[in-house]
């Protein structure tokens, strides 16, 4: 007989992470599978990392302080409503076990992130999957039916991943409004930079005046460090003071933490990037509409198309041309907005499948 392990782990899904792209003396592929930000780090950042790296026999700043203090600027919040950890999905952990166990229910819509089902699930609560609209959009109406007195947390992620679909201001506060006050709605704005969608509301706006409102954040993607994981949330103190106590100590790096703080201070190049990408992603969407897809509209840094049971044949082309992309099996692929070169040949991949249809 071996230790004794939690029964609840039986059946936790493996978080998938987006295949690697090919290595070796062959042509170049580019890995469009994993919603990284292309391009290299921010100005300043780079150095600041290699000056924390000098220390790095030494534990980190604990508190973050200095990011708190930078985070509390940026978005005009008291640093005793922010929280951060490795990434916003650590944070997202976090609050699974500040927030539900045995014989709690947490709410999402599906597909969305695919980390939902395993926090969940290792937090011993059960899931409530709501199927998202014909549009690929969450149906926050049949959410809100969903809600019972089990239910302890409802995450809402805006834009979806991976179809990249939003919910804008009226419905997302109707929604609100609808969810009792003792259950935290997490809005997840993993992809916010992204936005374009005036209609769109910042999560950040909509927590002031709601106790049961936190916000995910990361810096992964549109800040570009996806390899030093750190995120943060925005919430009220309790919830802030909860996500403080269940963080793994000295879990988010000091090289981690200057990075983030340098990023946030490169403002004016983020935007640029950021505009760049979304030019991208507004061409790409485009021409696959034109060669006869049906493409939702996205506000991240992705696509999405649904392809059913033709998902692993799409996925296995495109690899074929160069490019990998993200297969959720029997449903679709996620499709990162990479360099223009990898998009031109993700777009040539897609319309010569799309004629063998």
């Amino acid at each position: 007989m071996g230790p004794k392990l939690r029964e609840v782990l039986e059946g936790v899904p493996t978080y998938k992470p987006g295949k690697p792209a090919a290595a070796g003396d062959g042509p170049v592929t580019y890995k469009l599978s994993s919603n990284e930000n292309p391009y290299p780090p921010l100005p300043g950042v780079l150095e600041s990392t290699i000056a924390a790296a000098g220390s790095f026999n030494r534990y980190p700043d604990m508190a973050c302080s200095g990011l708190m203090a930078e985070l509390s600027e940026r978005f005009d919040v008291p640093a005793t409503h922010l929280a951060t950890g490795t990434g916003s999905v650590g944070v997202a952990q976090q609050l699974l076990q500040a927030t539900a166990g045995p014989g709690d229910e947490v709410i999402y819509a599906w597909r969305s992130f695919e980390a939902y089902p395993i926090i969940t699930q290792i937090s011993g609560a059960s899931s409530v999957q709501v199927p998202l609209t014909g549009g690929e959009v969450h149906d926050l109406d049949a959410i809100a039916r969903a809600v019972t007195e089990r239910t302890r947390l409802v995450f809402v992620c805006n834009p979806n991943n991976p179809t990249g679909t939003v919910v804008r201001r009226a419905e997302l506060e109707e929604f609100l409004d609808r969810v009792p006050r003792n259950v935290l709605v997490v809005l997840d704005e993993a992809y916010r930079e992204f936005i374009r969608d005036p209609a769109v509301p910042d999560g950040v706006e909509l927590y002031r005046d709601r106790p049961n409102v936190c916000v995910l954040r990361t810096f992964s993607k549109a800040y570009g460090l996806a390899g030093l994981r750190v995120g943060f949330a925005v919430a009220h103190e309790p919830v802030a003071a909860a996500l403080r106590k269940t963080a793994v100590p000295f879990g988010v790096s000091q090289l981690a933490q200057d990075a983030a703080v340098a990023s946030l201070r490169s403002e004016a190049a983020l935007l640029e990037r950021v505009d760049a990408l979304v030019t991208e992603r507004d061409r790409v969407s485009a021409a696959l509409r034109e060669q006869g897809w049906t493409v939702p509209e996205s506000q991240a840094n992705f696509v999405w198309l649904r392809l059913g049971e033709r998902t692993a044949e799409f996925a296995a082309a495109c690899e074929r041309a160069g490019v990998v992309v993200r297969p959720f099996p029997g449903e679709g692929v996620r499709i990162t907005v990479g360099e223009a070169e990898a998009n031109d040949l993700l777009l040539g991949a897609a319309e010569a499948f799309r004629k063998e249809l």
